[in-house]
């Protein structure tokens, strides 16, 4: 039995459509493994059972991020054999015997994945204090419990990637990691190819420094401009406050790819799931990556 809560909000009833995938394809090979280092929690662990932190494991099977984990032990609500779990680095080989909230954790699943269209005018939240919106009431009935990975703001639509997994999540939205997010932005304004250009340096603004901006110029229409964006880090309302900065006021912004998996032709509201060898071959191009 999982103890998790169910996201809020009454499902919509859909069912959830076929996988809609993007066009470009995983590329690159698995980093090889570094060896491990001993550790006496390993002793008696089965193959392919090496011990892990207990958050990284409950993260794993989709209690909640890693974060969120973290918090729930320090509360109190995360037991192994009836005794509290004092800190998140536990090793363990399994969660046998580990408790949430009193309810025994079922073992992990293997990781699914899937793409949602955000609506413009939704958060990306469980809950909202306002009673505004969240993604949750928008998801089709049927799924299981998801966490979005990263966050688009209320007025941002597009590529939402949701997971099962929470140690999956936390790995694609480290910078570290790399992965590529591509934004297509409406702007009024003027600005002009060469200074979007200057965006593959960096730019730094009010004392946050943002990293390389792959920006061009796709088409402009009177005084409102299409640019689109690549970049790998995601820092919050980074598309907007660079724009904002050179000037341009931002009327929408649509995320159309994270990695290699794109929006596509999915409609508003609209969810498609990956397949599970399109997962692995995803994460084997991840910098660190692994297949399981």
């Amino acid at each position: 039995m999982r103890p998790p809560r169910k996201p809020p909000g009454k499902p919509s009833g859909n069912p959830i459509p076929p996988p809609k995938l993007g066009r470009r394809q995983a590329r690159g090979l698995a980093r090889p493994l570094k060896p491990s280092v001993p550790h006496p929690a390993r002793e008696g662990a089965k193959p392919g059972q090496e011990p892990q932190r207990i958050a990284k494991l409950l993260a794993r099977a989709g209690v909640a991020s890693r974060r969120e984990i973290e918090r729930m032990i320090v509360e109190g609500r995360v037991k192994l054999d009836g005794a509290l779990v004092e800190t998140p680095a536990t090793l363990l080989a399994s969660l046998k015997g580990v408790t949430v909230d009193d309810q025994p954790v079922a073992a992990p699943e293997p990781t699914r994945l899937f793409l949602f269209h955000k609506p413009k005018g939704v958060l990306t939240t469980e809950r909202d204090p306002k009673g505004r919106p969240t993604i949750y009431d928008k998801l089709p009935a049927g799924l299981p419990r998801v966490m979005p990975v990263g966050r688009l703001d209320l007025n941002t639509e597009g590529l939402l990637l949701l997971t099962t997994d929470g140690e999956f999540k936390r790995q694609l939205e480290l910078p570290s990691t790399g992965v590529e997010r591509i934004y297509r932005a409406r702007a009024y304004g003027n600005v002009t190819q060469e200074q979007l250009e200057d965006l593959i340096e960096g730019i730094e603004i009010d004392g946050v420094r943002y990293g390389s901006i792959d920006a061009n110029m796709e088409r402009r229409t009177g005084a409102n401009v299409w640019i689109l964006m690549k970049l790998r880090e995601g820092k919050n309302r980074e598309v907007r406050r660079v724009l904002e900065y050179l000037g341009l006021e931002v009327s929408r912004l649509i995320r159309v790819a994270y990695g290699v998996f794109e929006l596509g032709d999915l409609a508003p509201g609209e969810v498609g799931e990956i397949r599970q060898h399109d997962i692995a071959n995803f994460r084997k191009s991840l910098k660190g990556g692994r297949t399981g």
